[in-house]
């Protein structure tokens, strides 16, 4: 993947055109432009990765998974997937309308959760503050997380293992409140 391999940067009209075969008027045509395609690309990625993530959460409510899991699949994308390269690219260049779709699929994600977790026990707010923890430090992780853990003599999974014991933690009460 193109977002992958050279960076948000590289996620144009044209270069997108030249990997798919297309035309930049193609792209022109469907998109509307360069932002158009972010656009579209992030709301694509977004929609992939809540689902994957949402398969995971019920895993892991089922006894079939675990909050690594869940944590490992929200790192992922924001790291290896390049949501948190293309998020901060859209940030840096204006295009903070182009983050409307990740935002908008993770409160979707929250709001098909947050029921079955109330059933189990959780806080009305709990999965809407636990996801903005989870978010940000996923996000944050993505940015500087490798540097900043380097520096402070933490392994480089320092923010994960933190992400893990918060879903875990957080289970642990909901399952003794259920």
């Amino acid at each position: 993947m193109l977002l992958i391999e050279a960076g948000p940067q590289s996620v144009t009209l044209k270069a997108v055109g030249a990997r798919i075969g297309r035309t930049h008027a193609n792209l022109l045509h469907h998109f509307g432009s360069a932002a158009g395609l972010q656009k579209a690309l992030a709301g694509h990625l977004a929609k992939t990765v809540c689902d994957t993530i949402i398969e995971a959460v019920r895993a892991s409510r089922a006894g079939l998974g675990s909050p690594r899991e869940v944590v490992d699949l929200a790192f992922d994308a924001f790291d290896k997937e390049g949501a948190g390269a293309l998020a901060s690219w859209m940030i840096l260049t204006g295009n903070e309308d182009a983050l409307t779709p990740i935002v908008e699929t993770i409160h979707q994600l929250v709001d098909e959760i947050a029921p079955e977790e109330a059933a189990h026990g959780a806080a009305p707010t709990q999965v809407h503050e636990e996801t903005l923890a989870l978010v940000l430090m996923a996000m944050g992780d993505a940015l500087i997380g490798t540097a900043l853990s380097r520096s402070l003599g933490l392994p480089e999974t320092a923010a994960r293992d933190r992400a893990e014991r918060m879903l875990t933690r957080s289970m642990d009460i909901t399952l003794s409140q259920g």
